[in-house]
């Protein structure tokens, strides 16, 4: 990992919003830092010299005098983020200014090599300050190495795997891969604007990211959220499974219900979700049948989420959960087992985790700037 230098606590201060303007002049960044022009005039000074901001170009201002324009320099580094999703893996390095630098995808086996491919593709010299790694599954305390590693063996193997090929030094930080995806849907996707909702993902498996008053909420465990542990099914003749609830509402059931409900009338039997919505769409019946049975069932499971968060606003998202049709349906049976919450689809998409991921990467690699040893003013 690249050595920080120490910065005086005005120029921490400054290379933070300057991070999150992207770019500005020293009167903006002192308006922005709530510093005075003198002290904005220092901070940069130090933070050229030490390479982590530069000169970027002029700007006019209304009285026709030029400002000079500053942006980060090629010490501040960049980060990486990596979705280990159950398919996919997408991989996405930033500047610390949120500016992508680099992406890699390939399949879950092609993990190593997308993060490798990314590795390869950022600036040279750029010191890589942190690394977010979006898994999907809990983490909890690795006791061999004191850092955070997946709690079950959801994740474990390749998140083993795709350790080997990161830079040692780097620090890696775990998190839930639902939550970097209401992260996303937060800044940027279908609930922009609002502080508080549910982000409930329906896919392979299920999952929830609460955002509270702009803030994920993970839990004493980090895992506040996990759906697939709700006790289920509540049944006098059967006894609840551990994720036996994922089981039923994920996207193998419901392929498998669509198996076994096909008539030889129907035509071939679909062998994945966008082949059964895409049937249902063109108004095949058996198919018809099929998605609003999976959108009352989620429609239930929204109303859970209701009853305990009340968040006033759900967005679905995941594999299943975003396709639009599931919306009549799922607002039907929440808003006959609950009180009124809007409800609507993710507009971030499969790329929203890797999206959330790298929003936290650049707040971490921030940190690892402004918050290393600083020097009193």
């Amino acid at each position: 990992m690249a050595e920080t230098p120490r910065l005086t606590e005005s120029a921490s201060a400054v290379f933070a919003v300057l991070a999150q303007a992207g770019s500005a002049t020293r009167p903006q960044l002192a308006s922005l830092a709530g510093l005075s022009k003198p002290t904005v005039s220092s901070a940069v000074a130090e933070l050229e010299a030490a390479r982590l901001a530069t000169h970027s170009g002029t700007a006019s201002g209304g009285t026709g005098r030029s400002a000079a324009v500053y942006g980060l320099g090629p010490a501040s580094g960049a980060v990486l983020a990596v979705d280990l999703g159950p398919a996919r893996t997408l991989v996405r390095g930033c500047a610390l200014d949120g500016t992508l630098l680099a992406e890699a995808t390939g399949t879950r086996e092609e993990a190593v090599e997308a993060v490798r491919e990314a590795l390869d593709a950022l600036p040279v010299g750029a010191p890589l300050r942190t690394i977010v790694v979006a898994v999907g599954d809990v983490t909890a305390p690795d006791g061999a190495g004191g850092g955070m590693r997946p709690a079950t063996a959801k994740a474990g193997p390749v998140f083993d795997a795709v350790s080997v090929a990161l830079p040692p030094g780097v620090p890696v930080h775990l998190e839930n891969n639902v939550n970097c995806a209401a992260l996303a849907e937060l800044h940027e996707g279908a609930a922009l604007g609002r502080r508080t909702f549910g982000y409930l993902r329906i896919g392979v498996g299920i999952g929830l990211g609460i955002v509270i008053g702009g803030q994920v909420l993970r839990g004493a465990n980090g895992a506040a959220g996990e759906l697939a542990r709700l006790p289920y099914p509540w049944d006098d003749d059967r006894e609840p499974r551990q994720e036996a609830l994922e089981e039923y509402v994920g996207a193998h059931s419901l392929l498998r219900r669509a198996a076994a409900a096909w008539r030889d009338a129907d035509g071939p039997c679909p062998d994945s979700a966008d082949q059964l919505f895409a049937l249902a769409a063109e108004g095949r019946e058996t198919a018809g049948a099929l998605v609003a049975r999976h959108a009352a069932d989620v429609g239930r499971l929204a109303a859970a989420v209701a009853a305990v968060l009340d968040p006033g606003l759900i967005v679905l998202g995941g594999s299943t959960g975003a396709y639009p049709q599931l919306l009549p349906g799922v607002r039907a049976e929440l808003g006959r087992l609950s009180w009124p919450t809007e409800v609507v689809s993710s507009t971030v998409g499969d790329r929203g985790t890797v999206v959330g991921a790298a929003r936290l990467a650049v707040a971490r690699g921030v940190q690892t700037v402004t918050e290393a040893a600083w020097v009193k003013d």
